[in-house]
């Protein structure tokens, strides 16, 4: 795997962080007032899910991966920059308590950032094998 993979993947997931916002701002601007943050956190965490494989499935061949090895590894790198966006910015910009930004992990609370994460990580690895690369 070369650094140019590296930053492509990169750029890609840049791509994914600003929908990923996008999505938050939509949830709490326009679907918890309509149904509820309840029905709002889970059918954001859907969407999220959605976006993450859409935008995988339509720029991976930029980013050049091939290799079983690669995409897990593209997979774990968007990951740790997920939550390195999250906690930090969270943490630092927002001002949110380290157990406040740890909600995030509440699956009892409707939210699905852990399902985020596990479509993030295997995205690049299905994506690739459902577009026939060897």
């Amino acid at each position: 795997m070369t650094i140019h993979i590296v930053l492509r993947a990169a750029l890609v997931w840049l791509g994914i962080a600003c929908l990923a916002v996008g999505n938050g701002l939509v949830r709490q601007s326009i679907i918890a007032p309509l149904v509820g943050q309840e029905i709002g956190l889970p059918l954001s965490g859907l969407t999220l899910s959605f976006i993450v494989v859409a935008v995988t499935y339509t720029t991976f061949g930029f980013v050049g991966a091939r290799a079983k090895s690669s995409c897990l590894f593209i997979g774990a790198l968007w990951v740790l920059m997920t939550l390195a966006f999250e906690f930090i910015l969270g943490h630092f910009v927002a001002g949110k308590s380290w157990s406040a930004l740890l909600d995030v992990f509440d699956i009892s609370a409707g939210n699905l950032f852990a399902l985020v994460l596990l479509v993030t990580l295997l995205s690049p690895y299905v994506v690739t094998r459902i577009k026939g690369a060897s």
